[in-house]
């Protein structure tokens, strides 16, 4: 699977021709392009003509665009989703995701259709049974037609449908959240953070993304372009990580160590675990670099 940065993932309504066109400017790791909960139904089908025009219209550099559609139970889902193959976005976001069923049901449209390889599947995760149906929605991810790269927690949704309270903070969502990352985890996907929803309290949204990164998250979902360079900064390697990384990479391919699996490095004891993860941050420190140069 492609390393791509998905520090921030801004929300972007697809009824607003003027938010779509301010979103090129704007520094995301990656956009979604709204048809479900920011577009009201009288406006359903003209955003979705908009949301392809600009998917297709080569306009917004090297970011990914994904495109969340309507549930497919809804009277806008079957078109939705056929317009977004057409398109070929980057990703289609499914929301309310229950099951693998759920999961499949768009994969075997992808299938059928003739989506280029780099179309791939997102899945929200803002139910009950979402949550406790993890492990088979990850798992999914197995058969090739799902094309699933990444969960989102949908936040809002599971306040709403818990009754749980986060005003004091968010440890009543930790459960959510971790089995999340675990799920995610077991089986190769990237994990998005849920939104943050008073974007003036920059504070606040500072907390939550700290939280996010201690958890596990690859990234943060937005609504607002002033959170962008926050979530870009707190999700994106430090730079004496980065530089650690690059110790232990280099420590690895010295000739004396080949084969070996344990080293020490600046006095700590190095696994060959440790250098795929140190990989990994290297990767996605060169893949942020990419994506700033071509915006």
């Amino acid at each position: 699977m492609q390393i791509r940065p998905r520090r921030s993932v801004l929300y972007m309504p697809g009824s607003n021709a003027r938010a779509l066109e301010k979103a090129k400017a704007i520094a995301a790791d990656a956009l979604i392009l709204d048809l479900e909960d920011a577009v009201a139904p009288s406006a359903k089908e003209s955003a979705r003509a908009q949301v392809c025009e600009a998917v297709t219209s080569a306009a917004y550099g090297r970011r990914e665009l994904v495109i969340r559609i309507n549930a497919l139970n809804t009277p806008w889902g079957k078109a939705d989703l056929a317009a977004a193959l057409a398109a070929a976005p980057d990703a289609i976001l499914m929301p309310k995701t229950g099951s693998a069923a759920d999961v499949m049901a768009v994969a075997d449209a992808l299938a059928r259709s003739e989506a280029p390889a780099k179309t791939r599947l997102w899945a929200m995760i803002e139910t009950p049974l979402a949550i406790l149906n993890l492990k088979e929605i990850a798992a999914a991810s197995a058969d090739e037609r799902a094309r699933l790269d990444c969960l989102v927690l949908g936040t809002n949704d599971l306040v709403k449908e818990t009754r749980a309270d986060l005003s004091t903070g968010r440890w009543p969502a930790h459960y959510w959240l971790s089995a999340a990352v675990v799920a995610a985890r077991a089986f190769g996907l990237d994990v998005l953070d849920g939104v943050y929803n008073d974007f003036r309290d920059q504070d606040g949204f500072r907390g939550a993304c700290l939280d996010g990164r201690a958890l596990g998250f690859d990234g943060k979902t937005l609504i607002h372009p002033d959170q962008v360079a926050e979530a870009n900064a707190i999700f994106a390697p430090a730079k004496g990580e980065l530089a650690f990384a690059r110790k232990i990479l280099a420590a690895f391919a010295q000739p004396d160590n080949a084969g070996k699996g344990v080293i020490t490095v600046e006095g700590r004891m190095v696994e060959l675990l440790h250098a795929r993860m140190a990989a990994r941050t290297v990767a996605i420190a060169e893949a942020i670099l990419a994506l700033g140069a071509n915006r």
